[in-house]
């Protein structure tokens, strides 16, 4: 019966999974923060605007390698788990990552024509002059879908995933309760990437229910006497990295007063990349000036 936990595979444990981990941070640094900025360096005669560009076809390749890496991670789970949950969080996640790839390949293909990413949609200079207004509505529908239905319906199953694949991480042995250091070597690149992952995908909020969602089950498996496994630990451990880099983040820009008219509210955290059209695109065409 799928969901059901078996028996004999109760405390069954698995090594540290170095390959899958491995690839899914390198796939993830490549393929999703590496997306924009081969868009940017690659000349552009080689993806004319009014075609996909270089980031795109690496959004392609990531939305077929992430879910298959997801389903080998949940198969190599030393508990069985809800397959029907997992199925459709992966159906979920394509489909949102899809809806992601069609509008970030717009908005980002913008930069090229001017647009901020420090400002609103409707304060672009480009946009704001848009005739007839009606315009500046389909780019408004544009950007709701690239931030908002698609950032939901690819992070929230990507990170149930994660939190389906972390309760199958506990063990009643202490001795198997440690890190090699394959995976210590790997945990800065991995929080470093959830770090950018949360601050430019704006899922402050997800992210710390997960990670608060992590630690209740920690302490509740903990009183049974069962510790995480070297790969619980590994996730644990990114995921509290990734808050500290996120605190450091948020206290470097907090007296930034632009970024935060963009981010307003109790919750501030800039994404990477308004941080670069608003500082660093402008010190680099200062450099290109002299």
């Amino acid at each position: 019966r799928h969901g059901a936990v078996k028996n004999e595979d109760t405390f069954k444990t698995s090594p540290f999974h170095f390959d899958l981990w491995f690839y899914f941070t390198l796939q993830n640094w490549v393929l999703d923060f590496g997306r924009p900025i081969a868009m940017i360096i690659l000349p552009l005669e080689w993806f004319p605007l009014n075609k996909p560009s270089a980031g795109d076809y690496f959004h392609m390749a990531y939305n077929v390698i992430t879910p298959f890496l997801l389903l080998k991670l949940i198969e190599r789970s030393p508990k069985t788990l809800p397959r029907s949950m997992v199925y459709v969080s992966i159906i979920m996640f394509v489909m949102g990552a899809s809806i992601h790839l069609v509008g970030d390949s717009v908005n980002h293909r913008l930069i090229f024509s001017g647009y901020q990413h420090h400002l609103s949609v409707r304060e672009n200079p480009i946009i704001k002059n848009l005739k007839p207004e009606t315009l500046i509505d389909s780019f408004e529908l544009l950007y709701y879908y690239d931030e908002y239905l698609g950032h939901s319906m690819w992070y929230i199953p990507f990170f149930l995933i994660l939190f389906i694949y972390f309760t199958g991480c506990f063990t009643p042995v202490e001795e198997e309760s440690r890190m090699p250091v394959a995976a210590l070597l790997l945990m800065g690149p991995s929080s470093l990437y959830y770090w950018y992952l949360v601050t430019e995908g704006q899922i402050f909020i997800l992210y710390i229910f997960t990670f608060f969602a992590m630690m209740a089950l920690v302490m509740h498996q903990k009183r049974k006497g069962l510790v995480l496994d070297s790969n619980g630990l590994f996730l644990f451990y990114s995921f509290i990295i990734t808050l500290v880099l996120i605190a450091l983040w948020v206290g470097w820009l907090w007296n930034d007063k632009i970024l935060r008219k963009k981010y307003p509210g109790v919750i501030y955290i800039p994404e990477p990349w308004a941080f670069y059209t608003l500082h660093m695109s402008n010190l680099h065409a200062a450099k290109e000036s002299l």
